[in-house]
């Protein structure tokens, strides 16, 4: 079967088959229930479906989800799962702003995912770093869940903590970028960089800053937004402002032009929470442009005025094709040398673009 396009990253399913016997002291229970328990990162309605299919079978014989399962039973279920994870070094040009035999600073341009996970296992700035740095073949990475049903939301969350703590995984990402997000990275090229930088952005003596389009006209030259940011209620493939169950984050603004339906702003990281910046402007009912995630890929400015700018407004969807994000500016402190460095990424193409088609003489 032909792969759509947004499936061509994700790696041909294989069959896997599981082979159970119940044992003597084994309490009758319904077969999907004793499946979903006893197949790792299995779902019910994922065994549900493998039942319904033919996939299940009790001694030989295909049975529905409601038969208990006895001592004695020889149960199997065959399932599709993807393959085993693997880093794959690729030749992937970089655009480098700094680097040294200790870290380097890239530019990611928007589009790239940060590091492999489920649906992104190859072209990911993990990959172009692994062939950068020499490494020429694929390093298997084991016990990855790479469940197409996850609850987690996005390619920055998956399996993060494991990927980046496994001893055969030497590009050391320190913080992260969303796909669609461009701009400055800092990447450790040694545990003892990364642990010392991951401390400095834990502790918030880093600098980042950020520019983003965000629909409207903001009204305050200034200000700071402090809320609790958490799993959306309605939605949990995002993030919201909640009262409760959420981290504090503090984001800085200030407008850096304003145009008859769109700002520049600056926004700057006190904290670090997924999304900040995008659930933060949209509080302020400025989501950024073309941010499909939290409504900015439709007008979400009520005050146009003619039909003339209603048509550019949609002129400058049909340029900024993501969330119109760029982290402009990264700062730190060298861990090795102690030197304070500082590094700007000019405005990347699309963001140009809007703002020459909106610019008044």
């Amino acid at each position: 079967m032909e792969r759509s396009e947004d499936k061509k990253n994700y790696p041909d399913y294989i069959e896997k088959i599981y082979n159970f016997i119940i044992p003597s002291g084994q309490r009758p229970e319904r077969v999907d229930m004793f499946l979903t328990e006893a197949i790792p990162n299995a779902t019910r309605s994922k065994v549900q479906a493998a039942i319904d299919a033919g996939n299940v079978t009790i001694n030989g014989k295909i049975h529905k989800s409601s038969r208990k399962i006895q001592p004695g039973d020889v149960v199997q279920c065959s399932v599709m799962k993807p393959p085993p994870m693997e880093l794959l070094p690729e030749n992937i040009p970089l655009d480098i702003a700094y680097e040294d035999e200790y870290l380097l600073v890239v530019n990611k341009p928007a589009g790239m995912v940060t590091h492999p996970g489920f649906g992104n296992r190859y072209g990911t700035l993990v990959n172009a770093l692994l062939y950068h740095f020499g490494q020429r073949e694929a390093i298997p990475i084991e016990d990855i869940n790479d469940d197409e049903e996850s609850e987690i939301e996005s390619d920055e969350d998956r399996e993060t903590t494991y990927i980046y703590n496994t001893d055969a995984i030497r590009p050391g990402i320190v913080h992260r970028l969303d796909k669609e997000t461009s701009g400055l990275l800092v990447v450790a090229k040694n545990s003892f960089i990364h642990a010392a930088l991951a401390k400095q952005f834990f502790e918030h003596t880093t600098q980042r800053e950020y520019n983003a389009i965000v629909w409207g006209i903001v009204k305050e030259n200034e200000g700071r937004i402090e809320s609790n940011i958490g799993r959306s209620p309605r939605d949990r493939k995002k993030f919201a402002v909640v009262e409760k169950d959420g981290k504090l984050a503090i984001t800085d603004y200030s407008v850096i032009e304003r145009h008859e339906f769109l700002t520049l702003v600056r926004f700057k990281l006190h904290t670090g929470r997924t999304h900040q910046i995008r659930v933060h402007a949209t509080s302020m009912h400025h989501p950024l442009l073309g941010d499909s995630t939290y409504g900015g890929n439709t007008i979400a400015y009520g005050g146009l005025k003619n039909t003339t700018q209603k048509s550019l407004a949609l002129k400058c969807l049909d340029v900024m094709q993501r969330q119109a994000l760029h982290a402009r500016t990264l700062g730190f402190t060298h861990p090795h040398t102690g030197v304070r460095l500082e590094f700007e990424a000019e405005l990347p193409a699309d963001f140009k673009q809007i703002l020459t088609m909106v610019h008044k003489d």
